[in-house]
């Protein structure tokens, strides 16, 4: 009985369009992504001055941590700061990142409400130095970061965290995008495996489309309760042009792009990924694989950003407007 619904599955996921783990692997990142351009990713280090040299915006980096020895040398300058983001420059899953948003006497707020001091900033640098967040557990060196304000027309629906955006860019052509929303249970990061909710936008007006935590579908954010039926993102048409332009900028044919929205600096590229999950399809409820498949079927592709946007917008909406917009609570993303 078990073997029967396993295929029962499988078969509604290829009718679905579902792309599994291994397909994503072999046919996509193994065949459009050339490795010699994944430290350009990997390294948050290196993207970030990828993108500051195209003219791309991006948060401020206010300083880089090599050795246990330089952050004794920066007390003095953390010390000055009431708000900030460490990242580990290889971290993967949004391990090692720590969101600081405020400042209490001899403790430092993170976005969770929690206080933290400097023994618990040192030890937590110190760890993601060791390489215990990062790609394969190696060395490491660890960004910090200015805080995002992220943009108010999302209050109602993040907690204690900054909400991004990650597109999914084939070949220079968006073609799937949701929002990530900060949770209690995340921490205050937007990241879906730690807890914080996924919302599928639609690509041509960013509006929402569904909305999922940990796999299961979700109407209202679990700590605000406000309903994600109106949510709406702003300067939508000028966010998929910056991730298309990630293909220009990396070479990266299969490319996942987040992006902040700052309340003063607008659209700002947070981090660039060349192994995007696959979980945006269960918050868009529908399949990547054909999306996929329209652009590889392009005779002649769209050189410029304009163009590409153009296309991904008219085309893909058209698989919400023909019904394919749910895959059912309980199916999972297969992973081969």
């Amino acid at each position: 009985m078990w073997l029967l619904s396993l295929l029962e599955r499988r078969k509604k996921m290829k009718e679905f369009g579902v792309l599994g783990m291994n397909r994503r692997n072999h046919s996509y990142i193994g065949r459009y992504n050339h490795r010699s351009k994944f430290p350009m990713v990997d390294n948050k280090v290196i993207s970030k001055q990828l993108a500051i040299d195209a003219g791309v915006s991006v948060p401020k980096l206010l300083h880089i941590i090599r050795s246990p020895q330089e952050l004794i040398l920066l007390r003095s300058e953390l010390e000055l700061l009431d708000e900030f983001v460490i990242k580990p420059a290889k971290g993967s899953g949004g391990k090692g990142i720590m969101v600081i948003v405020g400042r209490d006497r001899e403790a430092w707020i993170k976005a969770s409400g929690d206080r933290v001091t400097f023994a618990d900033l040192e030890r937590h640098i110190s760890n993601g130095l060791g390489g215990l967040y990062s790609l394969g557990g190696k060395s490491d060196v660890v960004m910090i970061e200015g805080l995002i304000k992220a943009d108010p027309i999302f209050d109602r629906f993040s907690f204690e965290g900054v909400p991004d955006i990650r597109t999914i860019v084939f070949l220079g052509y968006p073609v799937m995008a949701m929002m990530r929303l900060a949770t209690h249970a995340s921490d205050g990061k937007a990241n879906l495996h730690q807890g914080a909710v996924g919302v599928g936008l639609d690509l041509t007006t960013g509006r929402s489309l569904k909305a999922v935590q940990f796999g299961r579908p979700v109407e209202k954010h679990p700590d605000t309760g406000h309903a994600f039926g109106d949510l709406e993102v702003p300067h939508w048409r000028r966010l998929l042009e910056l991730s298309s332009a990630c293909f220009d900028m990396t070479g990266l044919g299969y490319l996942g792009v987040d992006i902040v929205l700052d309340k003063d600096h607008g659209p700002l590229i947070l981090e660039l990924n060349a192994r995007p999950g696959l979980a945006i399809q269960m918050a868009n409820g529908q399949g990547l694989l054909p999306r996929l498949q329209a652009v590889e079927k392009l005779t002649i592709g769209h050189t410029t950003v304009a163009d590409r946007v153009d296309f991904s917008q008219a085309s893909f909406s058209r698989w919400r407007e023909m019904g394919k917009v749910s895959m059912g609570s309980e199916q999972p993303v297969p992973q081969g």
